[in-house]
């Protein structure tokens, strides 16, 4: 296996492989892992009965994973990372921005992991939770410095070997008893379930930043409709399956947020070490994006101002770094892990969510998938250094969102009007789509004359 060589530079037509088909295990296995089950239990946590967390999962899920898997859709046809595809829109310099957003989504989702990983290997050897922490941030060190293709071979086969176990895993969680009412269809909180909406589609929009990494390696010929749905579906199934099984077990077992790992394990009995190995194994998957995705992010922060060759050991220099970061980060954080995954879920969507709008309003409405690849490479391009109508409309995205939020810390005035409903993913879909979409159309078509030239290969 070798050492992936390019980082966010365009990936050569003779160098793509693959078929969309392989995209399915690479979504589906992203999501089979503790943390999207841990995920699924916030709606119970927030005060829904079983059956209104089920309806919120997959409302969420169906809602969120159009927008995921449309980003995905963007990689076959351009050859290069999402975030770098950004620059399109916020100019090469202006891209900075939403790229340190980004990377808190990435060391957040590495935190949360690592935390409910590091619960699992203590309680499977004797160990204290912090070095478990190290030794499990080690282990993503080194299969991220390998890359794009190991990731590929390393999500097949834990789709594979998730399957199995956790089809067992369901037969035996679905026969707990459950308390009356679990399952009941009146008494909804409405303001509650927009807010479970909310937390599960932001589940899908937190792997729209990089989602386009792992088919941007597809023939330039791979059909959008296939790199669409095979995305769609993998990661639609994995994420209700295991929020539904989260769920459950919140409701069926008392504390089981207290030590989910363990927990969940222990309903295996003498048999509970295959379901520490996959948990293990699953966490130690998802932390592997995370650390590749902060990578690439990394490397387009500082590209514009620094023609860095990404080399074997200044790959292996930044990998170290990010994986410090959220190792660091993981330490200080594994106290209170609920509490901060909830608060970050919440936070983090105010911001992705008016950048996917603006992202794919761009490619699909806009520009229709045509791209001067070697201008985003070029701050003196024809997308420029910073693009001031993407900005603004980004900008007042997020002060148009204030007001609808719900958070621990703050409840925005509508928000409170509603009891407590937060819409504010919806504002932050549509009020940058319209800000963005006709100011942008006048510039685009005021330049038509230079952009005809555009394309999508270097």
């Amino acid at each position: 296996m070798k050492v992936e060589t390019r980082s966010i530079e365009f990936v050569p037509v003779e160098e793509r492989h693959g078929k969309a088909r392989d995209l399915f295990p690479i979504w589906f296995g992203a999501n089979m892992h503790v943390t999207t089950l841990v995920t699924g239990a916030l709606p119970i946590s927030l005060g829904l009965n079983l059956f209104w967390s089920f309806a919120a999962i997959i409302i969420g899920t169906l809602l969120g994973a159009i927008f995921m898997a449309s980003h995905s859709a963007q990689g076959p046809k351009l050859g290069i990372p999402q975030m770098v595809q950004s620059r399109a829109q916020f100019g090469v310099i202006g891209a900075i921005f939403p790229l340190f957003l980004v990377m808190f989504v990435y060391l957040g989702f590495f935190a949360s992991s690592s935390v409910l990983a590091a619960q699992t290997l203590s309680s499977l050897i004797p160990i204290n939770q912090s070095w478990s922490i190290i030794i499990l941030s080690i282990i993503c060190f080194v299969v991220t410095i390998y890359g794009h293709d190991l990731i590929h071979k390393m999500q097949k086969l834990l789709s594979w070997s998730s399957l199995v176990i956790y089809l067992v895993a369901t037969i035996i969680i679905f026969q707990l008893p459950l308390p009356t009412g679990s399952l009941s269809l009146v008494s909804l909180d409405w303001p509650v379930f927009l807010l479970s909406i909310s937390v599960v589609a932001t589940w899908q929009l937190a792997y729209a930043p990089y989602v386009a990494d792992y088919s941007r390696y597809l023939p330039v010929n791979t059909s959008t409709s296939q790199t669409f749905w095979y995305s769609y579906l993998g990661t639609f199934v994995g994420t209700v399956w295991m929020m539904v099984l989260g769920a459950t077990l919140t409701i069926a077992i008392p504390n089981f947020l207290d030590h989910s790992g363990g927990n969940l394990a222990s309903l295996f009995g003498k048999f509970s070490i295959f379901m520490y190995l996959i948990i293990i194994f699953g966490q130690l998957a998802i932390n592997v994006f995370n650390l590749y995705g902060a990578f690439m992010s990394t490397i387009t922060t500082i590209e514009p101002f620094w023609k860095i060759k990404v080399t074997q050991k200044v790959r292996i220099g930044m990998i170290f770094c990010v994986t410090l970061a959220g190792t660091i980060l993981c330490l200080l954080g594994q106290s209170n892990f609920l509490s901060f995954f909830l608060n970050f879920i919440f936070f983090i969507s105010y911001f992705l969510i008016p950048w996917t709008s603006i992202n794919l309003v761009d490619y699909y409405l806009l520009r229709h998938g045509k791209y001067n690849v070697k201008d985003i490479f070029d701050l003196n391009g024809q997308y420029g250094k910073i693009n001031q109508v993407t900005c603004i409309a980004f900008g007042i995205a997020i002060i148009a969102e204030i007001p609808f939020i719900n958070t621990s810390f703050y409840i925005g005035p509508i928000a409170k009007a509603f009891g407590g409903a937060d819409i504010a993913w919806l504002v932050g879909l549509i009020v940058p789509a319209i800000l963005y979409y006709f100011p942008m159309k006048r510039k685009l078509n005021k330049s038509q004359p230079s952009s005809t030239h555009e394309k999508t290969a270097l």
